[in-house]
């Protein structure tokens, strides 16, 4: 008889990871997402799948490239002379392409701000009509922390940014780790793989924290800046996490924050994600017109709509 291990072993990759996710999700809603690592990299891959095997229409859009650092740059897409990233498009393949047997993986050769506006106004009209706009936008997860004065330079957090702008709630996803893979790299693997299903896992389960809190999941002009601990041995399991809500950038002379832990001053993402040891996820609540932190009573609708996921620093 074959063992348990050579069976998981001999599963193809897409089955293995669907079989270790939860069930699917009652309520699923459209979502669109991007990021600035490319199309092909294995984070933003890897939640992709998750949300899907969760029940949720889910259209991927991100530039063809790794475009890090672009901040909120938008352009018209060009044509390609050269492969997309990971070879995972032909050269010469035109300004903007999808999957030969996946519709709703596209890339844009273009900025990461442009790449879901296309998914926004084009791409999402195209596989679910006019009636059927994205309810939610996801970027990331990013390779990279983005805190503090990264969050102005980040396509990831432009992606976002973007997104609110269209009047779509939007979470941008980073992890504090540079390590790149791309989208095929063995699921089983412990390495990457393993430490990208940990990030995906987080991002659904603060999707899903959102959604249950029903419409409209964010305020107007809000957008989440989520930074993640990377998935050391310590912190190889998305239930070994703790949800940190910060800032984005310190505020000492900004007006008070919302009361949480004891105080009317939320921790920085910076000294959550770079200072400190644990196993961490800081959620800062960002104002899409500047990239900085919200310092208003959205501060406490968001704070009631996560509240009861989020912990308080040693």
């Amino acid at each position: 008889m074959r063992s348990l291990l050579s069976l998981a072993a001999a599963l193809p990759a897409t089955l293995l990871l669907t079989l270790s996710l939860p069930p699917p999700l009652i309520h699923a809603i459209r979502i669109v997402q991007s990021n600035d690592d490319g199309w092909a990299e294995l984070y933003v891959r890897t939640l992709n799948d998750v949300l899907n095997a969760a029940g949720h229409k889910v259209i991927l859009s991100a530039p063809a490239d790794n475009k890090s650092g672009t901040g909120s740059f938008d352009k018209p897409p060009s044509n390609r002379v050269k492969p997309c990233h990971y070879n995972s498009c032909p050269a010469n393949a035109g300004p903007s392409g999808a999957n030969s047997s996946r519709p709703d993986l596209r890339w844009v050769n273009s900025y990461p701000a442009t790449s879901i506006r296309y998914a926004i106004e084009t791409y999402a009209r195209e596989l679910w009509g006019l009636d059927s706009p994205p309810e939610l936008a996801l970027t990331g997860p990013n390779t990279g922390a983005n805190v503090w004065f990264a969050v102005e330079g980040s396509g990831t957090v432009g992606a976002a940014v973007e997104a609110v702008r269209s009047n779509i709630p939007a979470v941008a996803f980073s992890v504090a780790s540079t390590a790149t893979a791309p989208w095929d790299a063995d699921p089983r693997s412990r390495t990457m793989p393993a430490k990208s299903r940990v990030y995906a896992e987080l991002a659904r389960n603060l999707t899903e924290k959102l959604i249950a809190s029903g419409k409209p999941y964010l305020p107007e002009g809000v957008f989440l800046n989520v930074n993640i601990r990377e998935a050391t041995d310590k912190c190889a399991d998305a239930s070994r996490y703790k949800w940190i809500l910060t800032r984005i950038t310190p505020g000492v002379t900004s007006p008070p924050d919302v009361k949480w832990c004891g105080s009317r001053r939320l921790p920085t993402e910076t000294d959550v994600i770079l200072k400190r040891s644990g196993c961490y996820v800081a959620v800062s609540i960002g104002d899409a017109s500047d990239k900085t932190t919200v310092n208003d009573k959205r501060q406490g609708v968001v704070l009631e709509k996560i509240r009861d996921m989020l912990s308080c620093l040693p």
